[in-house]
């Protein structure tokens, strides 16, 4: 009998308002990352999967800014989001609510 041995699946959460560079603020594997994935769905927040990025991502204490040296993976993920939103960083859309408030989960499994 083999059973399936792959790693529980991760998540983790971002927010991007604009000012600094993104915020970890969410991660857990299993039911968590289940959960966190679950509540992305429920408030239309994209969700890009990529299992090196969160793997990278789930290091950062909670509330943390992104490392420098994840800058360009992790910008390269909201130019996607917000190209899906039909945006662009500096929209009108962000500057009427005072700043860019992106939220991205992102998956790894």
């Amino acid at each position: 009998m083999s059973k399936d041995r792959r790693p529980p699946r991760s998540a983790i959460a971002l927010q991007y308002t604009g000012r600094g560079a993104p915020r970890l603020t969410a991660k857990g594997r299993g039911e968590v990352a289940e959960q966190i994935e679950a509540l992305a769905r429920t408030h239309g927040v994209a969700i890009h999967e990529d299992a090196a990025l969160t793997q990278a991502l789930s290091q950062i204490p909670l509330g943390e800014e992104i490392p420098e040296n994840l800058y360009v993976a992790v910008a390269e993920v909201l130019a996607f989001v917000y190209w899906l939103g039909g945006r662009r960083p500096g929209d009108e859309k962000d500057q009427d609510r005072g700043e860019a408030d992106t939220g991205e989960a992102e998956r790894g499994g």
